[in-house]
């Protein structure tokens, strides 16, 4: 099953373009980590600055260790920012800051996408515990019974409902750069031509959402197309 041409055919294109994006994001926060501010504000700084401006100022903002390991906590009210990005007054580490500032806007303004991203998560880990055990117990039962491919049907049934949280998931990834990108504009945080590395950054980092959604896409075409083939 996962040694066949179906992978070949669906999942490998998909992955490879997941891996080119992977690439490009780390190579492009590389380059622009190199692009600092003129005004030598760090990420955590322009973080908490539009934090304040935006009634958020409960909202910390802590370190965390690793690289790109940024991430917004709603639940403890934390922006974690990793080590290349707290204190650099890169670009690129600004872009990613607040990004993670947007994320933190959307659950103030209880932004719809994530709300419903939100909701959907734990049925989608349920969903991706059990996708593949019934897949293949309802391809290993199809040989006493057709009827029996109905557990590899729920299998694939919960193996889309992560394909639909990946797809949640992109207008939240994408609103939250654009809120970034314009709250760094409207605070002057950046000047104009700095708000390439920036844009850049934070375009290279969506994109691997994207690539996220393709090779769930494809897996879930994969599932499909092996288990109507089951069918006698």
């Amino acid at each position: 099953m996962f040694f066949d041409w179906t992978y070949v055919y669906f999942v490998l294109p998909a992955f490879i373009f997941a891996l080119w994006a992977s690439v490009n994001v780390n190579g492009t926060f590389k380059k622009y980590s190199k692009q600092f501010s003129s005004k030598g504000v760090s990420a955590s700084e322009a973080a908490r600055r539009i934090l304040d401006n935006k009634g958020l100022s409960d909202i910390r903002i802590e370190r965390i260790s690793g690289n790109l390991t940024d991430h917004y906590d709603p639940k403890a009210g934390v922006i974690r920012l990793s080590d290349s990005v707290y204190d650099s007054t890169s670009t690129a580490a600004i872009g990613v800051a607040c990004h993670e500032v947007g994320h933190a806007i959307q659950y103030s303004e209880n932004y719809v996408p994530i709300k419903i991203r939100n909701a959907i998560i734990p049925v989608t880990n349920i969903g991706s515990k059990l996708s593949i055990p019934l897949v293949l117990l309802g391809l290993f039962l199809s040989y006493l019974s057709e009827y029996m491919l109905v557990f590899a049907y729920v299998g694939i049934l919960c193996f889309a409902l992560s394909t639909v949280f990946q797809l949640v998931t992109l207008p939240t990834e994408y609103n939250a750069s654009g809120r970034a990108l314009r709250a760094i504009d409207e605070y002057g945080i950046l000047e104009r031509d700095e708000m390439k590395g920036a844009k850049k950054v934070l375009s290279a980092a969506a994109m691997t959402y994207v690539a996220a959604l393709a090779v769930s896409v494809m897996q879930l075409l994969r599932l499909l197309t092996i288990v109507n083939s089951r069918r006698r």
